[in-house]
Order: C-alpha cells, then sequence, then structure tokens
C-alpha cells in the first residue's frame, strides 16, 4: 500500500472526525449536493449555442421557449455548474450553443465548480449569477440569508446516486465496521448515506455512534482509496458510482429505490434573487435554452450522451470510458421539475443523520412561475412549488 494513500487516508479521517465534531456543535449545516467534491472552483470563460425544448413531461416546442418575459435583459449572464454526468443539460447546453442561442444578445459567460459551497460562495458574492447545483447548498443559503440569497427556479436532474461496495458486503447489516465515503459532510449524497444507516439502525459520528466510519473527500480520491483497499464503498452520484463498480465494487444500494416514484433530485437550476428580480426576461430565456437542451437529450440520447462526454473530457482533460458514460447516462432522468415535494424529506433526512437538530423552515425558496409560463405556453402541465413558493 503506498505510503502516500496511507498518509490520504489519516488525514481525510482526521478531518471528517473534526467536521462531524463542528456539525455536533451546531457550526456546520446542510452545505453541498450533486456529487461535486470538496476542493474549490475551477473557472473557464466562455460563450456558446444551442437546440429545442424540455423532458420530463413532453416536448416544449422551440417557439415556445423563446425569451420574452417582461424586464431588462442583462447584459451578461454569468452562470455555473459542473463537469459532471448529471448536469447534462448544462454540459451540453454551454457546449453546443443552446443556452448562447436563447439568451440572444445577452453574453454567458460560465465558471466550471467542483463543489457546491464554491458554487453558492460565488453566488453569494456577486461573482455569478445563476448556478446548476444540488438542492443541498441552495437550502444552507436560503435559510442562512433569511431568503435573501436566492431562488429555485428549475429542476435539471433526477437520481444518479448509488451506494457501491466491495464484494463480500451484501447487506446494510455487513456494512458495520467498513468505512464509506461521500463527496462531502452534509452534502447531498452524504445525507443520504447517513439517513440510510439510521434506518437501518447503525449510528455514526454526528449521531453518536462509530457502527460506520463515514468519510467525506473528493470523488477522485474515493476510486483511488477503494482500488488501493482503503475504503469499503461510497454512496456517490455518476459517473463516480459507475466508476467504482468499474473498479470492482457492486451496487447495494441504488438511492432511487428509497424515495416515492424512485425519484430525487440531483440537479437543481437556481438564480440570485436580485438577479431574477432585475432580469426575469434573461432568466426565462436560460430556461428556455435549459429545456432546449434537455429536450435535444431526450430526443437523442445516444448522440447527446457523446457530445456530453465529449464536453466534459473537454473541460476535465479526459472523457470517460464508453462503458462508464453508458452506464451514468441510464441512471439519471433529465427533467425541469424540481421534485419540490421531496424537500421536507431531505430535511428531516439531514435530522435523522444527526447533522440538523430541525427540519429547516424553507418556505418561499422555490419561484417556478417562469418555467410554468413557459410550460404553459407549449400546451405543458405545470410543476408544482407544494407550498414552498410562487409556482
Amino acid at each position: 500500500m503506498p505510503g502516500s494513500l496511507v498518509l490520504r487516508r489519516s488525514r481525510l479521517l482526521a478531518r471528517s472526525r473534526l467536521l462531524a465534531a463542528a456539525v455536533l456543535a451546531g457550526v456546520v449545516a446542510v452545505t453541498t449536493a450533486c456529487g461535486s467534491s470538496s476542493t474549490a472552483a475551477s473557472t473557464t470563460g466562455s460563450t456558446t449555442t444551442g437546440a429545442a425544448s424540455s423532458a420530463g413531461g413532453g416536448a416544449v416546442s422551440a417557439a415556445a421557449v423563446t425569451s420574452g418575459a417582461a424586464g431588462t435583459a442583462a447584459g451578461t449572464l454569468r452562470l455555473g455548474y459542473f463537469a459532471n454526468v448529471t448536469h447534462a443539460a448544462a454540459v451540453l447546453g454551454v457546449a453546443d450553443g443552446t443556452f448562447t442561442k436563447a439568451l440572444g444578445s445577452t453574453t454567458l459567460d460560465t465558471q466550471v465548480f467542483k463543489a457546491g459551497p464554491a458554487a453558492i460562495e460565488a453566488l453569494n458574492a456577486g461573482a455569478i449569477d445563476a448556478a446548476f447545483l444540488g438542492p443541498s447548498p441552495a437550502i444552507n443559503s436560503y435559510v442562512k440569508s433569511k431568503g435573501d440569497s436566492l431562488r429555485i427556479v428549475a429542476g435539471a436532474t433526477d437520481n444518479g446516486a448509488s451506494l457501491v461496495v466491495k464484494a463480500g458486503i451484501n447487506s446494510v447489516a455487513d456494512l458495520k465496521g467498513k468505512t464509506i465515503a461521500t463527496p462531502q459532510l452534509g452534502g447531498t449524497q452524504d445525507v443520504a448515506l447517513r439517513e440510510y444507516l439510521f434506518k437501518a439502525g447503525l449510528k455514526v459520528q454526528t449521531n453518536g455512534g462509530s457502527d460506520v466510519d463515514v468519510v467525506n473527500q473528493d470523488n477522485s480520491q474515493t476510486l483511488d482509496l477503494f482500488k488501493s483497499g482503503q475504503v469499503d464503498g461510497g454512496w456517490l452520484p455518476e459517473p463516480w458510482a459507475s466508476r467504482l463498480v468499474e473498479a470492482g465494487g457492486k451496487t447495494l444500494v441504488d438511492e432511487s429505490t428509497l424515495w416515492p416514484n424512485k425519484e430525487f433530485p440531483t440537479t437543481i437550476l437556481i438564480v440570485g434573487k436580485k438577479f431574477l428580480d432585475e432580469h426575469p426576461d434573461t432568466v426565462q430565456a436560460l430556461i428556455s435554452g435549459e429545456l432546449a437542451a434537455a429536450a435535444e437529450i431526450t430526443a437523442d440520447p445516444t448522440k447527446s450522451s457523446a457530445a456530453i462526454n465529449d464536453a466534459i473530457g473537454t473541460l476535465t482533460g479526459k472523457k470517460l470510458s464508453d462503458s462508464v458514460m453508458s452506464s451514468s447516462f441510464k441512471n439519471i432522468k433529465v427533467t425541469y421539475d424540481p421534485l419540490a415535494s421531496t424537500y421536507t424529506s431531505s430535511g428531516q433526512h439531514a435530522v435523522d443523520g444527526g447533522l440538523l437538530k430541525t427540519v429547516p423552515d424553507i418556505n418561499g425558496i422555490f419561484d417556478l412561475r417562469i418555467l410554468n409560463k413557459l410550460l404553459k405556453a407549449s400546451g405543458q402541465s405545470p410543476v408544482s412549488a407544494d407550498g414552498l413558493g410562487q409556482e
């Protein structure tokens, strides 16, 4: 076993326990999402072009998704997203020009992030105007700002996260005494793992036990440590779950099986509240671009999958293997519905996992009026905010 990996492993364990202690002290709330790593954002300036329509509820015509909301168009829209399969519509929409086409005279400037909190920090600092990320950092920012920071304006991707473990682990009971990784403390996958263990009667650091050692680290590090035998599995988003399977692991839990209708939100679209108030027409153009990219994926998944993998290769320096890309793509659902009805449950899961003491009040976090306007214009049914905002 390489000495550098042993040293890294000990440091990661120490960091995980310190962070867990911070949560128990009330310092850390729900923070990240969508399988992002805990490293700082990498940036890339970009202006790009694209397609027509939506997914998860029928096609939306190109004519129906053109811009036209009231308000002043922004000169530039600064957008954050991740180079992940779970950000499929964003990756494709930027790469093939769909977003630029939808935005018209508004310049698109993009930043590629590796972590939800980094994207939220950029949004709160005024460095970006909108971002594709997971529900947890959005909830955290909304609660901390008392509703002033952002609004969720659309969904993007459902599902695409799993618990992958070593051969020989065949049930949740077999996890006792094992070490399981998640991308970041309080993140979407971290909350899912802790809640799953809680329901199985297994305690972790955040709720006063040590039945399972949960460590929080970058997805790439989890893959390396899994290969070297230093972690026994990980609750990870795609493509990392499929990469662990490729490395000899097996799927113990597909998270979708734990949710009603086998669906849960992995990636959503958020917009800074101030930007939304001042430039609703630009936000409408952005959402129309997302719907167009989503429709392109739905219409031709094979072609879109290849294009997304090419874009990931450009953004990260290396494409995914064909087998990993195929497996990852099958495990996600591209959609515009943020599945608002799941958000109260997500808060309860964080409480069960010892990450929060009470379920957070997120009333008002959704503003789905623009999305529903576009859906109505194309004859589609509106999506619900489940009483947590405007629709």
